[in-house]
């Protein structure tokens, strides 16, 4: 054999090694991309509820069209895993991959939880999604909740809440002594503080404990949610808020399905929660804003009240006297107290100048 022979020879060999490598290569390629990555997110409500339950839906549907299939979704509602109040322990052990619910629903597991839904006397909507995103928020919700090996995003804003459904009127401090409320949170303890006695329901029994006096007032959301619950049926006294000024929900991730996803599809995932949270913000505001005009036309028998002065200042005294207690017990604790006290007492000058102005003079 000639040497130019044995030569060209060597040549197409190892360009078909090359071709065949490449072609493996990309076949590896396409197959990755087209790999279809199906996950489970449990839900602490219940099936085809309203508003919190649009927002999962809404996002599962952004992240399966995004990803072209790739990223599929699974709704497990409340009815289905049977815990509504356990996605926190289901997500962090990996029985599920997500999960949708409030962070102050595991005050009890992991107390620094409580402040990334709403805190009394705190920040409005707006304020709240502006510290999330660009005053430390997220950075500090993820100190707060890595060590479970959970990763948690705002998850959709239910606006300013109402105050809460009584049966009896509350004229004084003293008629909170002993009263048996479902609030959940900070403002469960403040309530504790002054006398009630606060719990916390899950849903789908919110009706039925109200009924069967097993408490004697709740607070859920506001007219977005509240009317339809048909609480004024046995409740028909609704106080206006003081507690949860901003409620945001969280969508939670299991860390460890975060990390397995392609870098594309964790942001799709990322865009999805974020469009889906401001969206069911606005849906929010929506519906209270409908529901709330013909409140006084098809529900004449609701009294809508403010609490008197006496309990407002004795609900801000034991606010400042508690958040003083916690802070006391843990450093990061303190440090997710400054963030907000300093970021609201910033942005809140921008709201009163602007926002608040505007209403002051459009009400003159």
């Amino acid at each position: 054999m000639s040497l130019l022979k044995k030569t060209l020879q060597g040549v197409v060999k190892k360009t078909l090694i090359a071709i065949f490598a490449c072609s493996a290569m990309m076949a590896t390629s396409v197959s990755a991309a087209e790999k279809v990555y199906r996950l489970k997110l449990a839900e602490t409500w219940g099936p085809n509820f309203p508003v919190f339950g649009d927002a999962t839906k809404n996002m599962a549907k952004m992240a399966e069209q995004m990803s072209n299939g790739r990223l599929q979704i699974r709704i497990d509602s409340a009815n289905k895993h049977k815990a509504p109040l356990g996605v926190f322990d289901m997500v962090k052990s990996g029985q599920y991959d997500m999960g949708h619910s409030g962070s102050y629903y595991w005050k009890g597991k992991v107390p620094n939880t409580l402040y990334f839904t709403s805190m009394p006397f705190g920040m409005l909507p707006a304020e709240q999604y502006a510290w999330f995103y660009y005053g430390g928020g997220m950075e500090l919700m993820e100190k707060v909740y890595s060590p479970h090996n959970l990763m948690s995003f705002p998850g959709g804003n239910t606006e300013f809440q109402m105050g809460g459904w009584f049966q009896k009127e509350i004229n004084s401090v003293d008629d909170l002594k002993g009263l048996k409320m479902r609030i959940p949170g900070f403002a469960g303890e403040i309530m504790a503080e002054l006398g009630a006695k606060p719990t916390n329901i899950a849903p789908g029994e919110l009706y039925t404990a109200l009924e069967r006096r097993t408490i004697d007032a709740l607070e859920w959301v506001g007219p977005s949610l509240d009317l339809r619950m048909g609480f004024h049926k046995i409740a028909p006294y609704y106080y206006t808020g003081w507690h949860e000024p901003g409620s945001e929900l969280q969508f939670l991730v299991n860390k460890r399905v975060w990390d397995k996803l392609p870098a594309d599809l964790q942001e799709i995932l990322r865009i999805s929660m974020k469009t889906a949270a401001y969206d069911m913000y606005v849906q929010a505001v929506h519906e209270s804003g409908k529901n709330w005009a013909t409140i006084k036309t098809d529900y004449p028998n609701v009294k809508v009240k403010n609490f008197p002065p006496e309990v407002m200042d004795a609900l801000r005294a034991a606010n400042d006297k508690l958040l003083k207690e916690h802070a006391a017990k843990d450093p990061l604790t303190k440090e997710i107290q400054m963030s907000q006290a300093a970021y609201l007492k910033q942005v809140r000058a921008w709201t009163d100048i602007s926002t608040k102005a505007y209403l002051d003079n459009e009400a003159k």
